[in-house]
């Protein structure tokens, strides 16, 4: 069995992102050269997600909308945790959106549906984040 890991390194620009990785996950898949396996691909922030969905720019306008009711940014005050940071929103975004996906490796391609791209989820941005990428297989 073999064994691949990566990290890939984003800058995100604003406080909350989407954005899709999935080109990036499947030139790591070909540097691998792994036919047959798993891969996961996670978020290294406590603050962020990486998930699976459709490259729809409603629908991350939803996501967006759904996750502020559930946790909004403000006031921060509303939050025991926010003190030294303003961040507890994104910790709870973070929460409901997921911390990684495992994905199918079939034939040296993400075994997905027709739809299925992998997404980066950001909360808390404004500075670099990192991206884990770790396949096995054969």
């Amino acid at each position: 069995m073999k064994s691949y890991r990566k990290e890939l390194y984003i800058d995100i620009k604003t406080r909350r992102a989407f954005i899709n990785i999935t080109s990036k996950v499947e030139e790591c898949l070909r540097e691998s050269g792994i036919q047959e396996g798993l891969l996961l691909c996670n978020a290294m922030h406590i603050t962020a997600s990486v998930f699976i969905n459709d490259d729809e720019s409603g629908l991350h306008r939803d996501f967006e909308r759904f996750l502020e009711k559930l946790a909004p940014e403000r006031p921060y005050d509303q939050y025991d945790h926010n003190g030294y940071e303003d961040n507890a929103d994104a910790h709870l975004k973070r929460t409901i959106m997921g911390r990684e996906v495992v994905a199918a490796v079939t034939e040296g391609k993400l075994d997905f549906g027709p739809w299925e791209q992998i997404f980066y989820g950001e909360f808390d941005g404004k500075r670099p984040k990192r991206i884990l990428i770790k396949i096995i297989g054969e």
